[in-house]
């Protein structure tokens, strides 16, 4: 159901990047400081529940509709029925991962109506959408708007939500502000991750998959006990990659394709029946070979006034290599490969503790990421007088250590709560070159050393006051406070700004600031199948600064913290013994001080800069419904209708570009996107069965910029998705058939200005209709 640091690195550090990260992840599982399991806040026993089994084995969307399993989730922190919980939350599961060829965030919200995806070259650009709300920025002086949970550890940066996601179990997307309970960066919504658990029986599995464009998937597991009745372990490993589907006629390979590699390990340990202790660890790394976007246009067109400018050196330049940008088109010539090298990792410890019917939890954990890119800047493969060479080298190595402790009292009571203490520490160092090539000119180069260090404490608690057995109010408060400081310094051989590069800049700063969050609300069991809530949250996120390549002076200042009001109206219902399920949300969320990337320019190269936007807004209804109308058919339909919009924008003194841009669509927020999807599954005889699924996702127009120039729309679209599963129960056998976009609609997962002119796409893995086959087999 898809209901939804030292001013430079050092050498060592750019030969092995991930060395110094495995003898801390040693160290620190010496000293105690990590986590796994996070959220575990169900009764703790020698016996553990084979959650990786369970959500293997039934899709959520069938275990609703056949009323044979409740889904069970953990949005507040403990272990709740999806169907009892008043927010607005989509699932999406390993099954429905492995049916779609999925397996990053990007791909996987192509099914979760009310969540989108920014892509980009690197991941540090990367970001996630809920409800059109998101933070686009490379600065690692921001947080996201939108939290993203791994095993209980949030992640601080946008860019290590990006990976691929081995053992995957399912994922929670919870729309709407959920700071009480889920840390600072969670204003606009929540991605909770969840992977597989140890179980006590032994299981192994192996996995193997290929599609044509030459993408393979290998990957294998084995959880069981070590111990009996005390040392349970699961662990797993991935090999992947992809060829691509661009072709960059400069040196005749395939580009937009990746490598990925990876491991992930959990130990449990429950030494008596009131105690559980997780250790986890896991390791990925990434090559993204992603182009710096493929040419569709060499002209602008202006808004609001929608005057075209073109630009004629760029369209010579481009024809002279045999491209004619288009919406088609898929090939660049560049002589720079533009790629995304990614080391993310980290140990984490999970300790659960029961007595006398409350729950203790601690989660310790320490994560890093570190992030290797070079771009071709100039996006081509040669010089003219008004199209100079440049190319972008960066280093990042970024790191965080967090500690949560929170105590879950018992259910039943007239008051029932979660509540805890949260620390993060962050600290970020990077280096980024640049270097320029005029025509027949002297070339320059800029090389900037930045980072920066952050603070967040907190301390949290939401609950519920039980009137009666049937009707609750819900009271949430989190109290925090936010420590950054920057340090920037930026040399550059020549003195006056030249394209693309600033000259000699240095800098530092530090801000504070105090906030809150809070819920509060009411919910009404109608019967024990429709359950009706109204919230009203209070969202937050810190102080900012825009710590990028090109700072300047203007970009010193902090930036405001971000803060919104969220209303919303719920009601989830099952009918029929259970056989049709249909839960409905409908919200407003105000925000101000938005914090947004506006267009900007450096001697006629195109940049970004951070600021207080000024008051956005979203507001909509959204719906997910799944009905079981014969034996074996499941079918399914999630919507959303999302109107987030610029209510008062503040324009940048010195912005090149318009800034009426008041009552025009936020970027990233489709007005309408949904679901369509059906399985039926039965058996056809004693050893086999067989599945057909089928899906069908839509969405409306997409604006990419917040300038809402008209040549960075992308025009609505639909993808049709087939599979076809054969399962030999004998053998523990399953053959996966599987096709990708079948009516070949071509799309950009976005689109933006190119660097010195012209209009890019960005092109996702289905831009094209693709097949293959997943084998699957258990032992």
């Amino acid at each position: 159901m898809k209901n939804a640091r030292g001013s430079s690195l050092s050498q060592n550090h750019r030969r092995d990047p991930y060395a110094n990260c495995i003898a801390s992840l040693v160290a620190i599982a010496g000293l105690g400081l990590t986590t796994t399991e996070a959220f575990a806040t169900a009764p703790v026993s020698g016996k553990q529940t084979n959650t990786h089994e369970q959500h293997h084995r039934t899709n959520p969307a069938g275990a609703l509709a056949g009323g044979e399993e409740q889904v069970t989730v953990t949005v507040r922190r403990r272990s709740e029925p999806l169907q009892k919980v008043p927010v607005a939350t989509s699932i999406f599961t390993a099954k429905d991962a492995t049916r779609n060829n999925v397996h990053d965030l990007q791909g996987i919200f192509q099914f979760i109506p009310s969540a989108n995806f920014r892509t980009s070259a690197s991941s540090k650009d990367r970001t996630v959408f809920v409800r059109g709300i998101g933070t686009i920025s490379t600065s690692p002086g921001v947080e996201p708007s939108v939290s993203t949970v791994l095993d209980g550890v949030v992640l601080a940066r946008s860019g290590q939500a990006t990976a691929d996601l081995l053992d995957l179990e399912h994922i929670e997307v919870l729309r709407g502000p959920q700071g009480t309970l889920f840390g600072k960066n969670a204003s606009a919504g929540a991605v909770n991750i969840v992977t597989a658990a140890p179980t006590e029986a032994f299981h192994a599995h192996a996995d193997a998959s290929y599609f044509s464009g030459d993408e393979y998937r290998l990957s294998a597991g084995a959880s069981g006990t070590l111990i009996p009745s005390k040392l349970t372990a699961i662990g797993s490993f991935l090999v992947g990659g992809y060829t691509g589907n661009v072709h960059n006629v400069y040196n005749g390979e395939t580009v937009n394709g990746y490598q990925h590699r990876g491991a992930r390990t959990k130990l449990a340990w429950t030494p008596d029946d009131q105690t559980r202790v997780t250790l986890g660890l896991d390791y990925m790394y990434s090559n993204d070979a992603v182009p710096n976007g493929v040419f569709a246009s060499t002209s602008h067109v202006a808004y609001p006034t929608g005057a075209v400018t073109g630009n004629a050196a760029l369209a010579q330049a481009l024809a002279s290599k045999g491209i004619t940008p288009s919406l088609n088109n898929t090939r660049v010539s560049n002589n720079t490969l533009s790629k995304s090298i990614d080391h993310n990792g980290g140990a984490s410890i999970t300790l659960d503790r029961k007595f006398g019917g409350y729950t203790l939890t601690s989660i310790s954990a320490y994560r890093r990421w570190q992030n290797t890119q070079d771009q071709d800047y100039d996006q081509l493969s040669q010089t003219s007088a008004s199209l100079p060479q440049l190319a972008d080298h960066g280093w990042l190595d970024f790191w965080q250590a967090s500690q949560e402790v929170r105590i879950a009292s018992p259910k039943g009571h007239f008051f029932d709560y979660v509540a805890g203490l949260y620390y993060l520490h962050t600290s970020d160092s990077e280096t980024y070159d640049r270097s320029l090539q005029p025509s027949g000119g002297t070339p320059t180069s800029g090389r900037a050393n930045f980072g920066t260090t952050g603070n967040n404490y907190a301390a949290f608690a939401e609950g519920n006051l039980n009137f009666t057995k049937n009707f609750r109010a819900i009271l949430g408060l989190r109290l925090l406070r936010d420590d950054l400081d920057y340090r920037f310094n930026r040399t550059s051989t020549s003195a006056a700004a030249v394209t693309g590069i600033r000259p000699d800049y240095t800098s530092s700063g530090s801000t504070a600031h105090n906030g809150y969050v809070d819920r509060i609300g009411l919910q009404y069991d109608i019967s024990r199948d429709i359950h009706a809530y109204f919230t009203y949250s209070h969202g937050y996120k810190g102080p900012a600064y825009n710590v990028f390549f090109n700072m300047q002076n203007t970009d010193a200042k902090a930036l405001r913290p971000e803060q919104n009001n969220s209303y919303e109206l719920g009601l989830k219902s099952q009918f029929l013994h259970h056989r049709i399920t249909a839960n409905f949300a409908a919200f407003i969320e105000d925000f101000s001080n938005y914090q947004a990337n506006f267009l900007d320019t450096v001697a006629g190269a195109t940049v970004t800069r951070l600021i207080n936007a000024g008051t956005v807004s979203s507001k909509g209804i959204e719906g997910d419904i799944t009905a079981r109308p014969f034996r074996y058919l499941t079918v399914g339909g999630n919507f959303a209708y999302t109107y987030a919009t610029v209510d008062h924008f503040n324009c940048p003194a010195g912005a090149p570009l318009s800034c009426n841009v008041n009552g025009q669509p936020l970027p990233f927020a489709p007005r309408w996107k949904f679901v369509l999807n059906a399985d039926y599954t039965r058996p056809l005889n004693d050893r086999f069965s067989l599945s057909l699924d089928s899906d069908y996702t839509w969405q409306s127009r997409t604006q990419y910029s917040l300038t809402e120039t008209p040549d960075t729309i992308q025009k609505a679209y639909g993808i049709w998705n087939l599979s076809t599963t054969l399962e030999d129960k004998k053998h523990k056998l399953r053959l996966t058939l599987i096709m990708r976009n079948a009516i070949n609609t071509h799309y950009a997962s976005y689109m933006g200005y190119g660097s010195l002119g012209g209009v890019v796409n960005w092109l996702p893995r289905d831009y094209g209709r693709y097949g293959g086959f997943t084998l699957h087999k258990d032992f």
